[in-house]
């Protein structure tokens, strides 16, 4: 399953993200960054949390279709790897 990405990821809404995937993180392979536009750091931490509550269960997930601003904020932070961006 593939779970797609609002347009905003900032401080006023990433924990309510997170929750909300983290309540499907079990049945999510992709997540489809391409309506990402309007964003800060908090959405490294988001799809950090997710990778890790999969990692636990042994199982991968896929960032698709990032923005070029999410890979260089990826970059800056030391995470692109651990993030497959």
């Amino acid at each position: 399953m593939a779970f797609l990405l609002p347009k905003t990821v900032t401080q006023e809404n990433a924990l309510l993200l997170e929750k909300e995937g983290l309540s499907v993180v079990p049945t999510i392979n992709t997540v489809d960054c391409s309506a990402l536009q309007d964003f800060d750091s908090t959405v490294l931490t988001v799809l950090l949390s997710w990778q890790k509550k999969l990692a636990a269960n042994h199982q991968k997930i896929a960032f698709i279709q990032p923005p070029e601003k999410l890979k260089v904020l990826a970059g800056v932070y030391g995470v692109s790897e651990l993030l497959g961006l």
